[in-house]
């Protein structure tokens, strides 16, 4: 058998580490994953969902805060790894780790290398409407997802797709790529192709105060970033002083000539003016201190008219 290092922490690396587990070729000597982070209401400590798995099949984790201490390179270089595996493990990996493995380090990248390299490169695809996207299998080195790509995995992006849906999506390729990826290293029938450096696009992680939605923007350009900021960190607009956040809804090319931001109901629907002759048409909604719901329900509590959204 081949010995692997698994380096991952969030859902998107479940299924590649369930895949490398269920093997009859690949045995999983080690998964490094983040730390436990708190989170909900209480602040619970709580471990990743990669470290939960390999828990679940008593597997050694290690949640180092750097891989650059002596200790991470003696941990790691001490079980000499056939392969190193990274599926969005959230942290650089030093040259020494780099150069441990027998057949190098693999990276699941979410993305068609070396268009969006960097962070949350799903929820860019979705923000900037593109059409397809896939899953890039890379033999890592010392850059920003630079390595030399081995294999890609496409799907298209539905144009109500959200990143959510999309990041599921993308996760449920990455096992059969993964496999066929160290398959093909070890047995020597793949060839590294390196990177077109003046196609690379880089793309930063997502943060909360791009959530807000610019009504000037057209339709279709808003539709996008709702979809791609769904879970997180959710678009959001103000309404009557409190925010309002958009979950769903559609986009309409229409002439018109009011002001971006005003908003109209007709037949249980909602309507925002938006920019170049455009207007969304919101069927999800939540208002600040009330529950997500469609648009049909909130007009039952809350009957617009002359709203303006901000």
């Amino acid at each position: 058998m081949s010995s692997v290092i698994f380096m991952g922490s969030p859902d998107f690396a479940v299924a590649a580490l369930e895949a490398l587990i269920k093997s009859e070729h690949y045995d999983v000597k080690l998964v490094v994953s983040q730390e436990d982070k708190p989170q909900g209401r209480h602040q619970v400590l709580t471990p990743t969902p990669v470290k939960k798995l390999a828990l679940q099949h008593n597997i050694e984790v290690f949640q180092p805060k750097t891989l650059r201490s002596p200790e991470a390179y003696e941990m790691l270089s001490s079980l000499e790894p056939d392969f190193i595996v990274v599926s969005a493990y959230g942290k650089i990996l030093p040259q020494n780790i780099l150069d441990i493995p027998k057949f190098g380090c693999v990276n699941l990248h979410g993305s068609l290398l070396p268009k969006y390299r960097g962070a949350a490169p799903i929820q860019w695809s979705v923000i900037n409407g593109d059409k397809k996207t896939g899953v890039t299998s890379m033999l890592m080195n010392a850059g920003l997802d630079t390595g030399d790509i081995l294999f890609t995995s496409e799907t298209e992006i539905g144009e109500n797709e959200t990143a959510g849906e999309l990041f599921d999506k993308l996760a449920g390729l990455c096992p059969e790529l993964l496999i066929k990826t160290l398959n093909a290293l070890e047995n020597g029938t793949v060839t590294p192709i390196k990177q077109n450096d003046d196609e690379a696009t880089y793309v930063s992680v997502l943060s909360k105060d791009m959530a807000v939605i610019d009504w000037n923007d057209r339709a279709v350009s808003i539709h996008n970033k709702i979809r791609g900021l769904s879970p997180w960190p959710v678009a959001k607009t103000s309404l009557d002083g409190k925010t309002l956040k958009i979950f769903k809804g559609v986009p309409h090319e229409r002439n018109h000539n009011s002001a971006p931001g005003t908003v109209y109901s007709e037949k249980g629907s909602i309507f925002v003016y938006c920019g170049n002759n455009s207007v969304y048409e919101i069927a999800e909604l939540q208002l600040e201190g009330s529950k997500r719901m469609s648009a049909a329900d909130f007009l039952r509590g809350h009957p617009i008219k002359d709203a303006i959204l901000i």
